[in-house]
């Protein structure tokens, strides 16, 4: 891959005047990061996977309430491959047009037991696995976030759809951001 991953502790405190500056900074740390990470992900069920060698979108299967994410792969694909060579991995996720955009560092492994592929497990799966949850090229991708950022609204999509109407009738920006650093 040609571009290098970003480091997980890279501040985005912006260098100029945005739009982020007049959010409202809220870094979390411990359970709460762990919530909002698994409130994020379930919102969006997709992301982007990147590792030392690619991109490519994945649904996530799970999130744990310690923010350990779940996907199912095929056991002979480059990610796997890419992964089994160097865990370290980025996920980037948006889980809707107005909120819930999150980036994520982390250690990844690839896991070939049963009982958890039958916990991940979903008869959509089966687009991907056409032997089932039986077929023999299922395996599970497992991500420990180390690091983290977020970008969210305070309100839901609903207001911040409102603002941006009002905003736009107005001519001016009316701010309902909330963005910090996540550590789990």
């Amino acid at each position: 891959m040609n571009t290098p991953l970003m480091n997980a502790h890279e501040d985005l405190t912006p260098t100029h005047p945005s739009r982020e500056d007049d959010d409202v900074r809220h870094d979390l740390n411990g359970a709460q990061a762990a919530e909002k990470m698994k409130d994020i992900a379930d919102k969006a069920d997709t992301c982007f996977l990147v590792t030392h060698g690619g991109v490519r979108p994945m649904g996530v299967r799970a999130c744990d309430d310690d923010g350990t994410l779940w996907f199912l792969s095929d056991k002979h694909s480059r990610k796997n491959a890419q992964i089994e060579a160097d865990g370290t991995v980025e996920l980037y996720f948006q889980a809707s047009e107005h909120s819930g955009f999150m980036h994520l560092s982390g250690l990844a492994t690839v896991i070939h037991d049963r009982a958890v592929i039958h916990k991940l497990w979903t008869p959509l799966a089966r687009t991907w696995f056409p032997g089932g949850e039986d077929d023999p090229c299922v395996s599970v991708i497992r991500v420990q976030p180390t690091a983290g950022q977020y970008w969210d609204n305070k309100h839901g999509d609903a207001v911040a759809g409102v603002k941006m109407l009002i905003g736009a009738a107005l001519g001016k920006p009316i701010h309902d951001g909330e963005v910090g650093q996540l550590r789990p």
